[in-house]
């Protein structure tokens, strides 16, 4: 992968796959009725799908009221970020064959409690950005 000069690069599907498939924390995005609401969660990306597991709440509830979501995630240095968005669909596992498929995945919830349910995101669409950081342009360069 080339180093851009530009301090944003479109990336293709196949990088943002391959970032995605690196990165352990992302943002299910959702909206119930009229209000987005946005939970942080620990996920697995299985081309052209990504993996989470929940408990009986919000999040689960949130997605069996309206099945089209986004996702997001990201990382930084001090250099550089990224950042990797899905529009998709979320369906909740049901089936006993799906359940022992997800397990094979081997996501452990990160935090202490019984996450019993997992969903799985169909991407429908996938965009990436890379982001080198730098400090601001001059103005009067920029405008003149």
């Amino acid at each position: 992968m080339a180093v851009s000069e530009e301090p944003v690069t479109v990336l293709g599907e196949d990088e943002s796959w391959e970032l995605l498939s690196g990165a352990a924390l992302g943002r299910l995005v959702t909206c119930a009725g009229s209000r987005p609401e946005i939970f942080p969660v620990n996920f697995v990306a299985q081309r052209p799908t990504v993996l989470f597991r929940t408990a009986e709440g919000t999040k689960l509830l949130s997605v069996l009221i309206d099945k089209h979501v986004a996702f997001e995630a990201d990382s930084h240095s001090l250099e550089e970020g990224w950042s990797v968005i899905i529009q998709g669909t979320a369906e909740v596992l049901s089936s006993s064959a799906e359940i022992t498929e997800a397990d094979r995945a081997g996501l452990r919830p990160w935090v202490a409690t019984l996450k019993l349910r997992y969903v799985r995101i169909h991407a429908a669409s996938i965009s990436g950005r890379r982001f080198r950081f730098g400090p601001e342009p001059d103005r009067d360069d920029t405008f003149a």
